[in-house]
């Protein structure tokens, strides 16, 4: 899961998952550190005493978790309030299989809570701090899409880079006269499916029947990744070359699969790599200076 971090009036409050399709987890031991910075389990066991948290709780659970145990929640609905009552996070998660409330250990450690019960948790701590922590939120997950917009427009350029390279070596060495501009266009697309069969191991046509998608849109690349998007570039050079030099069509099927499989796998090992080419291709981006033009099959 990746971390993040939001800021709710200075207070520092951890965040991990994704924000913005509302599968965050946030920091129950940050939160509370707002009441009490030294002692902050203190705090989130005294909540999980309260009849109306373990209920809330269980309501959440059975609402999104088919796997929680009703038995064990009953149980501890039944105690809780009475003065001798306790619970830990981790007793609630062992006896009930729960999945709203999480705890971890190491550098991002601590007890961390989906975004629907980890605002309840801020409300029952200062319903003021708990709209400074959506506020900050919310600046977090707008952040996090405009961040992954950018990415999908990334990646799509990188789709183009090499795009006319590769269709010129097609109309030079395979499109002729003789040809009607049905048949024209039927061999610009069955160059592009060599590279998605290289790639993906599937033509468009059978992943838009897969996907039970009607129609050229969306298209197999609009769901590639970074990695695969970066082996497309040089697979597409790759089979221009090929081209030139006649070499048949199967033949060049098996080299770019080759060569797809080995780029791939060296690709996914060195994961800096990527983030630095995703970086400066972000910035090109930003600035203007990425000259690409074209499309792709």
């Amino acid at each position: 899961m990746k971390n993040m971090k939001i800021d709710a009036n200075g207070t520092e409050i951890r965040v991990m998952g994704d924000v913005v399709n509302d599968d965050a987890y946030v920091s129950l031991t940050d939160i509370a550190k707002y009441k009490n910075p030294d002692n902050a389990f203190i705090v989130v066991a005294n909540w999980m005493r309260n009849h109306s948290t373990i209920s809330f709780l269980g309501l959440w659970e059975q609402i999104y978790n088919p796997n929680f145990k009703p038995i064990e929640f009953d149980r501890f609905k039944a105690e809780s309030g009475d003065n001798a009552f306790t619970l830990t996070p981790q007793q609630w998660i062992k006896a009930t299989d729960a999945i709203g409330i999480v705890s971890k250990s190491g550098r991002y450690g601590g007890t961390y809570a989906h975004t629907d019960i980890a605002f309840e948790f801020a409300s029952w701590i200062s319903p003021e701090f708990k709209l400074y922590i959506i506020k900050d939120y919310q600046r977090l997950k707008k952040d996090e899409a405009d961040r992954l917009a950018i990415g999908w427009d990334v990646k799509r350029e990188l789709s183009k880079i090499n795009y006319r390279i590769h269709t010129d070596a097609v109309k030079e060495f395979l499109i002729t006269p003789t040809l009607s501009p049905q048949e024209m266009a039927y061999t610009y697309a069955s160059e592009a499916d060599i590279l998605n069969m290289a790639l993906f191991g599937k033509t468009a046509e059978q992943w838009r029947t897969e996907k039970g998608i009607k129609g050229k849109s969306p298209n197999i690349r609009d769901f590639a990744s970074a990695e695969e998007l970066v082996v497309l570039i040089n697979l597409e050079d790759t089979n221009a070359d090929l081209i030139r030099q006649e070499v048949p069509k199967i033949e060049r099927l098996k080299t770019l699969r080759e060569k797809a499989y080995r780029q791939l796998e060296l690709l996914r090992k060195n994961q800096d790599t990527i983030a630095a080419l995703k970086k400066n291709l972000i910035e090109d981006t930003e600035t203007g200076d990425g000259r690409v033009s074209g499309g792709s099959g």
